[in-house]
């Protein structure tokens, strides 16, 4: 199954938009969208990465001997299983969803039984299970691929594309001055030092995966999905042999139009004018900071002057 079983999976470091293009990718009639963010990892990752993030939103580790429901279960997935199992407490409470966790287990049970057990199969049969299990999910029935977003992910990007050879992975990367101005308004917001080392390690590794796997890893800019989701994700589209379809103009949730992306992620007016006025919320001396941080990375997204642009909006 592995080998014919199409994913397109995003990544984004923290406040860059992933959220945002995952959700403009919504309402495509060729993909089925995962609902939430795609969280697969497991609390068996220990790796030099492993103290930097989550381990909830890498690419998963599985033990030699155990069964596909102690698999199923190892999957963190925690937005989505919150929704299933306790819906009150879910941030996405507001939105119906028919969807049953233990049925999905059950589904993804089957798919491993003929599969066998192996990262490749037990990831494209978490990503079947869901939609098999999503009783009101708007389908078309022209679906192609399954598409996930998870932060940070694409530092596992080359496991994704070594795994899965028919999958894709798209990184989405913002500048880093509305990407930390946006991470400040957490409860618990890290440190601008630690936010840029993050955010430098995840634009490391897609340009280094992007050199090793030119036609299956992807980059774009949130500012280019911001000024013409149509065009950017309409490029992206065809390049996976997909439709430029109507949908990718707008922000949706299971093919409902959204009037902003909160709460599936920070950014709630994705729009180039909205973009560079969260940047504008920090002090020179934060801006400077910045520039220090990820000078490296400036000229190589076209970011060097984007503090001194005035900008018209496409929208």
């Amino acid at each position: 199954m592995s080998g014919k079983f199409k994913l397109l999976m995003i990544g984004a470091m923290y406040e860059n938009g992933g959220n945002t293009t995952h959700r403009f990718l919504d309402g495509h009639p060729q993909m089925f969208v995962y609902p939430f963010e795609s969280q697969p990892g497991t609390r068996l990752i220990n790796d030099n990465l492993s103290s930097m993030f989550p381990v909830k939103y890498r690419w998963p580790e599985f033990t030699l001997d155990a069964t596909p429901e102690q698999d199923y279960k190892a999957i963190i997935d925690e937005e989505g299983k919150v929704r299933a199992r306790t819906p009150n407490v879910s941030k996405f409470r507001h939105e119906p969803m028919e969807f049953n966790d233990d049925e999905r287990r059950d589904f993804y049970v089957k798919y491993v039984a003929k599969t066998g057990r192996s990262r490749a199969n037990n990831m494209a049969a978490f990503f079947q299970a869901t939609f098999d299990a999503w009783k009101d999910y708007n389908r078309t029935g022209r679906e192609l691929f399954h598409v996930g977003y998870s932060p940070i992910i694409g530092v596992d990007a080359d496991k994704i594309l070594t795994d899965l050879p028919d999958s894709h992975v798209l990184h989405v990367v913002r500048n880093p001055w509305s990407a930390y101005a946006d991470t400040k308004k957490r409860p618990v917001p890290l440190s601008l030092k630690n936010y840029m080392l993050g955010w430098t390690m995840n634009q490391y590794h897609a340009l280094l995966f992007k050199e090793q796997f030119p036609d299956r890893m992807h980059i774009v800019r949130a500012e280019d999905v911001m000024a013409d989701s149509f065009k950017t994700l309409g490029d992206l589209c065809e390049k996976l042999g997909l439709e430029r379809a109507e949908s990718l103009k707008t922000p949706s949730w299971n093919g409902k139009e959204l009037t902003e992306v909160y709460p599936w992620g920070t950014i709630r007016k994705a729009n180039p004018e909205a973009n560079l006025a969260t940047a504008n919320e920090l002090s020179q001396d934060e801006k400077d900071q910045i520039r220090q941080y990820t000078w490296q990375y400036l000229d190589n997204f076209d970011y060097k002057n984007f503090l001194n642009q005035k900008v018209l909006s496409a929208r």
